[in-house]
């Protein structure tokens, strides 16, 4: 059983394994490292080569390369340690209340654009990422205490929908440090977001404690002026009202008409 939840989580996230290393980057890096061992391996080219061995055999490593190699690995071991403990070892998903809607590519933008008084907290999350989901929970304590019919929270999951990633400009890159990203919005446009992103594109240091979200996205303030909307829309107007008209008072039978004299004993 140890052995076979890694292999289970491995294959679960190959397809976007497969999807991030096909980059033009990494594809041509996984070729120039194999070009270098190949042509130190076969027989023909490698005997032209130099080597610092002491046997004089240049078609195997000596121990300047074997040096080179062992360090570059464990570079790309701590560069990807995030990735490799993800396949092995997958952390709990959040399954707690909330009061979150969850977007897709295709309803993000209308959601968004639906009323422009409504103030929108949007994060941009993906399942593979630790901090994401650590920060899982603070954000539904976050929704439960602050969402209201002018105070709204939503998540996306920019790791399945990657036109979303391009589009609000948040990276899914593990180097880039932007994951998760808390962006405010107001009838569809960005008014701010944490962390920020410098000119290289690396996020900026920020901690996503519930203080310090309170704190930079004012929410405080936002809720009360996001409760008075409410109240606001809960009034109706006095044009929501219906008119009804006047009825006419039925005519009682028997009654004489307007300009005849009703007759008297006399007459008869």
């Amino acid at each position: 059983m140890a052995l076979l939840t890694p292999l289970l989580a491995f294959l679960y996230h190959l397809p976007q394994v497969y999807k991030w290393l096909l980059k033009p980057y990494y594809v041509a890096s996984f070729f120039m490292a194999v070009a270098f061992v190949a042509i130190r391996k076969t027989p023909g080219v490698c005997d032209h080569l130099e080597t610092q061995r002491e046997d004089g055999n240049s078609c195997d490593f000596d121990w300047r390369e074997v040096e080179i190699l062992m360090f570059l690995s464990a570079i790309v071991m701590m560069k990807n340690r995030r990735a490799i403990f993800l396949m092995t070892c997958k952390p709990p998903l959040y399954m707690g209340p909330e009061y979150i809607k969850y977007f897709s590519d295709k309803t993000i933008d209308d959601e968004l654009q639906r009323d422009g008084r409504v103030t929108w907290i949007v994060e941009f999350f993906a399942n593979w990422s630790p901090e994401c989901q650590s920060f899982a929970s603070v954000y539904a304590d976050l929704s439960l205490k602050y969402n209201c019919a002018g105070l709204k929270f939503g998540k996306v999951d920019i790791g399945r929908y990657g036109e979303v990633s391009k589009k609000y400009r948040v990276s899914a890159s593990p180097l880039s440090k932007q994951l998760p990203s808390l962006v405010l919005f107001q009838g569809g446009k960005e008014l701010m977001r944490r962390p920020q992103v410098d000119k290289k594109g690396r996020a900026v240091s920020w901690s996503f404690t519930e203080e310090n979200i309170i704190r930079e996205f004012n929410l405080n303030e936002l809720y009360q002026k996001s409760k008075k909307l409410s109240r606001s829309r809960e009034k109706p107007s006095p044009s929501q009202f219906p008119t009804v008209p006047e009825e006419e008072e039925p005519e009682q039978q028997g009654a004489p008409a307007q300009g005849e004299e009703p007759e008297s004993k006399k007459d008869k």
